[in-house]
């Protein structure tokens, strides 16, 4: 038999969670599909799907903290191969936003000429840059200042600090999230009005669902700040929260001048025939 004390790699017990997950995420995936195709027991499919996905990631998270901090299996082998694939995950996150952004420019750079090759096309009352979108950008730069210095204070030892300015993230964070609804629900447009308005709330609310998944990241780390279960040489999961919080900074970021500002601008429209010669 293979000798597992002669390698400095974690072989993993058998667990049921990921066969599990995969049966909740498809669930849920069903669920969806149904309730937007308003099948009869659909959103109840797909709030089942997701409460259980929740859990399932919970208990298998905690497991995860379990064996890295109880159990001592997260070696230097293992951090480093934690590293790479979380590098991959945030690289998929990457080409999952580029895909929408292509389609973005795609349309916009080849409005249709049925509309006057407008873009944003005619009665889409843009929301101006200057308002909340630019409150929301302010908020989450400074939010990326506050989690730089809670990672700081960790390799320093400082976790009066740690909690703090963890605080001060999280506020930023949940603040950032209720102005997005608020400008959903000022929004004069919707999913369904135009090209634009549909990949203005895809993008917008694919990265407001990504800042809610990282406030979560961020709320389990403060979480286990208060357990004591981090230390000077050990808060990778802390880490991956931080990179995963800058990742979403930045894509705010492009997405603020693409869309709000770049995006938004209205030119005049196009009169009368084009004379190609």
């Amino acid at each position: 038999m293979f000798d597992r004390k002669r390698h400095l790699f974690h072989l993993v017990k058998v667990s049921p969670w990921p066969f599990v997950v995969a049966c909740s995420l498809l669930c849920f995936l069903i669920g969806l599909c149904s309730f937007m195709h308003r099948v009869n027991g659909g959103g109840f499919l797909c709030l089942l799907g997701f409460f259980s996905l929740v859990f399932c990631g919970f208990c298998w998270f905690s497991d995860v903290c379990e064996e890295a901090t109880k159990q001592g299996y997260h070696t230097l082998a293992v951090r480093r191969s934690l590293r790479n694939g979380f590098f991959l995950f945030l690289a998929s996150e990457i080409m999952l936003f580029f895909g929408f952004f292509w389609a973005f420019f795609h349309s916009s750079f080849n409005p249709a000429i049925d509309f006057s090759c407008l873009w944003p096309f005619a009665g889409i009352d843009v929301i101006p840059f200057y308002g909340v979108p630019f409150l929301n950008t302010l908020l989450l730069i400074f939010s990326g200042f506050s989690v730089t210095w809670a990672h700081r204070s960790t390799a320093l030892g400082r976790y009066s600090e740690v909690i703090d300015s963890l605080l001060i993230t999280l506020l930023l964070g949940f603040v950032f999230l209720f102005l997005q609804i608020m400008e959903y629900y000022q929004a004069t447009y919707n999913f369904d009005d135009s090209v634009f308005a549909c990949s203005f709330y895809m993008l917008t609310g694919l990265h407001g669902l990504h800042v809610l998944v990282g406030v979560c990241f961020l709320s389990v780390c403060f979480l286990r700040f208060l357990n004591k279960q981090f230390s000077v040489n050990h808060y990778m999961g802390f880490v991956f929260a931080i990179w995963y919080w800058h990742f979403v900074d930045i894509v705010w970021i492009a997405l603020f001048v693409i869309i709000y500002i770049w995006g938004g601008w209205s030119p005049e429209p196009i009169v009368g025939p084009i004379n190609l010669l």
